[in-house]
C-alpha cells in the first residue's frame, strides 16, 4: 500500500479505487460495492483481487507455480441472458477435436452482443440436456467467453431436437462421418470425451498448428500472430510449422502481403532465426502433441534430452517418468508414428532448429555436492516442490541428518532432527534462508 501510495506521489497514474482494509469482512463489503457499481466502471471488470498488504509476508507465504498465495481473485457473479439456440455447429481445434458450439439468435449480454457460445464436447449437452430449438441460459464466462449453461425446459414447445455429433458430420457421399472441414474419418479414442479428425494435414489443424508453434509460450517468433497465420496459409507460403524456417526464400511474395513493409518482413524473419536456438522443452511444446503442456514438456526435456530420444522411447520408459500416465504416453507415441509429423522433424533439423541439448553434468550446477535434509512444515512451498529445486541445482536430499549432511532446513513444528543437527554442528537454514539460497544459485 504505501509503495503504491509513493508512486502516486511521485506523479504515476494508480487505480484510485485500491483500498487497504483491516479484516475479510471490510473485503466482503467492498467486493458487494463493486457487484453493485461494477457497471459504472468505464472499463470492464470480473472481479477485485485481494492481496496480503506487508512484503514480508508475501515472501512467506511464496508462490504455487506461477500463482501468488498472497493474493486471490474474488469473481463477480457472472451476467447471464437467454436467447434461442439456433443450431449446433463443428469447429474443429488444432489437435484435430471436433467442436460443438452454440449458433444462437443474437443477444446481449453483459453490453456485448453474443451470436455463438462454448459447448464442450457432446457427452457434456446430453448431461445439461441442450437441444437444437431451446431457449437456452448464456453467461459470459470471467466475463469473457461465451458459455451456454444450461437449457430453459419450461420454454419447451416439443419441437427441440437432441444433437447427436456423429450424424452432424455425415457425409451421405461417403456413407460416413466425416470431418466437416477435410472430409477424414473421425473417431474417438476409448476413454476420451472428443471425436478426432484423423488427418494431420487437415487445414483447420495446420493452421492453428502453424499459430500455436510460432506462440510466446512456444517458439516465440514475433510477428506471426493469428491473422498472420492464416494469410499465410492461405497464400500457399506455410502449409506446415517446418515451412516457416523456409520463409527467407519467398521475401517477395511476403512484401506483398497487406501491411507487410520491408521492415516488417525483415523483423519476422529474424524472429524466425533467432527461434531456432529456443530450448527444447519449448520446442517440445511447439510441436502441439496432444496432452502435453508447458510442465510436461519440460520435464520431457530434462528425461531425454533430444528430440530423437523421445521420439525412440517406448510406452514403459514413458510411464516410468512420474506425472506420465498411459494418456500421455500414447498421445507421445502416436504423434512420432505419424510420418507427416516425422518429415516436419527432419525438415526443422536440416532448416537448423535445435533439436537437443547437453545434459548438464551435476558436478557444474551450483548445489552440487551439498546435501539436504529437510524437517517441519514449510510454507511458501511443499516439501516435494523444495527437495525438486534443490536438485534441479545439483543437490542432493536426504531423510536424516549425518555427518554428511550440509544444511537442515528448519520449517514450523520441527522434529528430532534438529537436536540431531545441532549436535552435529551441522549448518541451520530457516525456510526464508533457503528461499534466499535457492533463488542466489538459480
Amino acid at each position: 500500500w504505501e509503495t503504491l501510495e509513493y508512486l502516486k506521489s511521485l506523479g504515476f497514474k494508480v487505480n484510485p479505487n485500491n483500498r487497504r482494509l483491516d479484516d475479510i469482512k471490510q473485503v466482503e463489503d467492498y467486493y458487494q460495492t463493486w457487484v453493485e457499481k461494477r457497471e459504472k466502471l468505464h472499463y470492464e471488470a470480473d472481479g477485485i483481487v485481494v492481496k496480503v498488504n506487508q512484503l514480508e509476508l508475501q515472501q512467506r507465504l511464496g508462490d504455487i507455480g506461477r500463482e501468488p498465495r498472497w493474493a486471490i481473485a474474488y469473481k463477480f457473479p457472472a451476467v447471464q441472458g437467454t436467447t434461442r439456440l439456433i443450431d449446433i455447429g463443428i469447429s474443429v481445434g488444432r489437435t484435430g477435436t471436433l467442436n460443438p458450439y452454440a449458433i444462437l439468435e443474437p443477444v446481449s449480454v453483459g453490453g456485448v452482443t453474443i451470436r455463438q457460445a462454448a459447448l464442450h464436447n457432446e457427452d457434456d449437452i446430453r448431461r445439461k440436456d441442450i437441444r437444437i430449438g431451446d431457449t437456452v441460459i448464456i453467461q459470459r464466462a470471467g466475463e469473457v467467453i461465451p458459455a451456454v449453461v444450461g437449457p430453459v425446459t419450461s420454454q419447451r414447445t416439443g419441437k427441440e431436437k437432441e444433437f447427436k455429433l456423429l450424424e452432424k458430420v455425415f457425409d451421405k457421399e461417403k456413407n460416413r462421418p466425416a470431418c466437416p472441414v477435410c472430409g477424414s474419418e473421425v473417431s474417438r479414442p476409448e476413454g476420451e470425451v472428443m471425436y478426432y479428425c484423423s488427418n494431420a494435414a487437415c487445414p483447420a489443424q495446420a493452421q492453428q498448428r502453424i499459430e500455436h508453434f510460432a506462440s510466446r509460450g512456444a517458439m516465440d517468433i514475433r510477428g506471426i500472430g493469428e491473422n498472420l497465420s492464416a494469410t499465410l496459409y492461405e497464400k500457399g507460403l506455410i502449409k506446415d510449422i517446418a515451412d516457416i524456417y523456409y520463409l527467407k526464400d519467398h521475401k517477395e511474395q511476403l512484401l506483398e502481403l497487406e501491411k507487410m513493409g520491408g521492415k516488417s518482413v525483415s523483423n519476422m524473419l529474424d524472429a524466425i532465426e533467432k527461434s531456432k536456438d529456443r530450448p527444447l522443452g519449448r520446442v517440445i511444446l511447439a510441436l502441439g502433441i496432444r496432452h502435453i503442456g508447458e510442465e510436461t514438456a519440460e520435464l520431457l526435456a530434462r528425461e531425454f534430452h533430444s528430440l530423437d530420444a523421445l521420439a525412440e522411447a517406448s510406452r514403459e520408459e514413458l510411464m516410468s517418468i512420474e506425472t506420465i500416465g498411459p494418456k500421455i504416453a500414447d498421445s507421445i507415441i502416436a504423434f512420432f508414428r505419424q510420418e507427416t509429423n516425422r518429415d516436419i522433424i527432419k525438415r526443422l533439423r536440416e532448416s537448423g532448429v535445435k533439436l537437443e541439448e547437453k545434459p548438464v553434468k551435476a558436478e557444474a550446477l551450483p548445489l552440487a555436492g551439498m546435501e539436504f535434509v529437510l524437517t517441519g512444515t514449510l510454507e511458501a512451498f511443499s516439501r516435494k516442490e523444495a527437495e525438486e529445486r534443490i536438485k534441479a541445482l545439483g543437490g542432493a536430499t536426504g531423510s536424516s541428518v549425518t555427518r554428511k549432511t550440509t544444511y537442515l532446513v528448519v520449517g514450523t513444528d520441527p522434529g528430532s532432527k534438529l537436536d540431531r543437527a545441532r549436535s552435529l554442528g551441522t549448518e541451520i537454514l530457516n525456510e526464508a534462508e533457503l528461499r534466499n539460497l535457492l533463488n542466489r544459485k538459480a
